[in-house]
């Protein structure tokens, strides 16, 4: 191994080209190049944990206040104005699709078991589809449909409606600051603990424990186990009050990805 390569070993482009990472180049591309900008250098280690400990004053505030009340809207008003003010079009970008990415995986679920609902209809392409409850409602998603589901198989597998559509992250809009998209989340969790009553918190932040239980369903459906090799290890049986939000929510939709990427895979095997 040359000395050059030695001090300089291509980090990025080993992890884009790392087999047992299943992303397309292309996206893998994208979550590489949010993560190498000045501010998730400089300003995550510093935002991780002061989003963490002010989250939990905030929670903790609200607990023992005796009126619960919620300011979804203003939340919702508040997040759209960050995102288009402070945070790069590429993290606004990764955000926008994990909302079409999670909402595919859920359908494909639906889809192919006889779990007796409609179809998640949650699939934002641009900015604006943030808004209107669009968080509140994609963590609802998730329990809905476990709540419904039915494991019985309803015939040959169905892989339609995969495709993620154009997405707009307003990218010709002026921004003040493009945050990457791990020091943004850790600045829009204070909002979203400030804003939502504890339990409607807490089963935001339990949503995420999930995962596993997602994964291992697409794992039987599918007959294909490396669904299993993503899983973390989270009991959803256990609620959890010490969660690192913001690097849940980010190992959260890389696992998504994952996931989708692998379904991807599938159809073109087929």
């Amino acid at each position: 191994m040359s000395e050059k390569t030695l001090a300089d070993p291509p980090i990025w482009a080993s992890m884009i080209a790392d087999p047992a990472m299943p992303l397309e180049p292309e996206v893998a591309r994208m979550v590489t190049d949010d993560q190498r900008g000045w501010t998730r250098t400089w300003l995550y280690p510093v935002a991780r944990p002061v989003s963490r400990v002010l989250a939990v004053v905030i929670v903790v505030l609200k607990r023992l206040t005796p009126v619960r009340w919620t300011a979804h809207r203003l939340m919702d008003r508040l997040c759209l104005w960050f995102l288009r003010r402070f945070v790069s079009p590429l993290a606004v970008e990764l955000l926008i699709r994990h909302f079409v990415i999670e909402t595919n995986l859920l359908n494909f679920i639906v889809r192919n078991t006889a779990t007796g609902i409609e179809p998640v209809a949650l699939r934002p392409a641009a900015l604006a589809g943030l808004g209107d409850r669009a968080v509140i409602e994609h963590d609802v998603n998730v329990y809905e449909v476990l709540a419904a589901i039915d494991m019985t198989r309803v015939g040959p597998l169905d892989y339609s409606d995969l495709d993620v559509p154009p997405l707009d992250p307003e990218p010709h809009r002026f921004r003040l600051m493009r945050l990457d998209v791990q020091t943004a989340l850790c600045l829009m969790n204070l909002p979203f603990a400030a804003c939502l009553t504890p339990d409607e918190y807490r089963r935001a932040v339990h949503s995420m424990r999930f995962d596993d239980s997602i994964l291992a369903i697409l794992a039987e459906i599918t007959g294909d186990p490396t669904f299993l090799r993503w899983q973390n290890g989270d009991l959803s049986i256990r609620a959890d009050s010490n969660t690192d939000v913001p690097h849940a929510v980010y190992r959260h939709a890389v696992v998504c990805e994952y996931a989708h990427a692998q379904l991807l895979k599938h159809v073109r095997a087929r």
